[in-house]
């Protein structure tokens, strides 16, 4: 593919990075960068605690912070915040900062920074991967200096704290991940915004997929193996799914759950609870928690796995869900969210992720109709790999970006 004769130029801000969870940021950077997308990538500070994903020291080393600007760029914001002063912008910018006091003076320095990068490093958009106070820099910083920024919707508007009126009309464009968080975004801020909103998945990079050997169902013989990711959070109704193996244990199926994730403390949070339950039914031979771990282990589990499972109240989309139906690994989730976005008819079994035995019928209905188990996981593969991809949710950003200022429209990846 020829390159084009501009490239977009960007900064690309993900809260602190990189985390447990990251996996999808670091694809879609690999994706922008494939395709020649000269990329600044910032975070807002370090993570508390995270994964050991085999790109962790790679991602933190590339990674600038504004919570720890250089002296070189702590100058430089001093120099955007005289110039803003001399134009008279800071007024507009204090008034976009909100807050008390004190929380208007963070915001307002890591603003002022991330303007100082962009005129340091000649960008003039940057991507925030949030809608929550990343944004909120961003918009400040856009009334600082002569950039634009646009964000990303994850998950229910309600989710990311106040303010969401001005971040996204101030933004330059907005992407969601699903299409019922673009109505839901409509319906909260108003039907203008629609077409300055466009829908990009979130995906996988193909690669990641592979499998060293086919995906074999469960013949009766050993233990029927379950694999179920995402961080330790009641959200994620691992509650539920370790009372389903309860369910299936007591009905004489040799269950194994592995779960892989950790709580936002590190371990010293949600995980105690679920260790208790998992105490409480008596089912310490049957589940583990894995904590965080990086994606080598999550691919190895997935090739291990017969089934995947996960009982989430309300997953806005679940690259864990979609790495696993990339891996022809059939999948049983909750039904709620925008999971039916990515589990088609016949991609997956959607069960009430508030009901134990819902979640045992139908991983027990796969362990024992192995033909079954093995269609479906190959019709989630197909159609994983034709519709989430990082590649394809890259595309989305860089041509969003390349007809704001003007350049020419590419197309990334092949």
């Amino acid at each position: 593919m020829t390159p084009p004769a501009a490239t977009p130029t960007l900064a690309y801000l993900v809260p602190e990075f990189p985390g447990q969870t990251h996996t999808f940021f670091w694809r879609e950077l690999e994706a922008l960068d494939a395709a020649g997308v000269d990329v600044d990538l910032l975070s807002t500070s370090p993570p508390t605690s995270g994964a050991g994903h085999p790109w962790r020291d790679a991602a933190t080393a590339r990674t600038s912070y504004l919570s720890r600007p250089s002296a070189a760029d702590a100058g430089r914001a001093a120099g955007v915040l005289a110039r803003a002063v001399g134009a008279g912008r800071l007024p507009a910018a204090l008034r976009r900062a909100g807050g008390g006091v004190r929380e208007r003076g963070v915001v307002l320095l890591a603003a002022a920074v991330l303007a100082a990068r962009a005129r340091a490093r000649g960008w003039r958009h940057v991507h925030v991967h949030s809608s929550a106070n990343s944004a909120r820099v961003a918009m400040v910083a856009a009334a600082l200096g002569d950039i634009t920024y646009s964000v990303t919707l994850h998950g229910p508007l309600a989710d990311y704290g106040p303010g969401q009126a001005d971040k996204w009309r101030h933004a330059a464009f907005g992407l969601v991940i699903t299409e019922r968080l673009r109505v839901e975004l409509a319906a909260a801020l108003g039907e203008d915004l629609v077409e300055r909103v466009r829908l990009a998945p979130m995906g996988i990079r193909l690669a990641d997929t592979e499998r060293s050997r086919p995906y074999e169902p469960w013949t009766g013989e050993g233990p029927a193996l379950l694999f179920s990711c995402g961080r330790l959070n009641p959200a994620k109704g691992h509650d539920t799914l370790i009372r389903a193996v309860s369910v299936l244990v007591d009905a004489g199926v040799p269950v194994r759950l592995a779960i892989a994730g950790e709580d936002e403390q590190g371990g010293d949070g949600y995980r105690a609870r679920l260790e208790g339950l998992i105490d409480e039914l008596g089912m310490r031979a049957h589940v583990r928690l894995l904590g965080a771990v990086g994606e080598d282990v999550v691919r190895a589990s997935l090739e291990e796995a017969h089934v995947f499972a996960l009982a989430s109240r309300g997953e806005p989309l679940g690259v864990a869900i979609m790495e696993a139906m990339g891996a022809a690994v059939p999948v049983v989730v909750g039904d709620g969210g925008g999971v039916r976005e990515l589990v088609a008819p016949g991609t997956g079994l959607l069960v009430d992720p508030a009901e134990p035995r819902a979640i045992a019928d139908a991983v027990r209905r796969l362990l024992m109709a192995p033909e079954e188990a093995r269609a479906v996981g190959e019709r989630a593969r197909a159609h994983v790999r034709a519709r989430f991809t990082s590649e394809a949710s890259a595309r989305v950003l860089a041509d969003a970006v390349a007809e704001l200022h003007g350049a020419r429209r590419r197309v990334v990846g092949t």
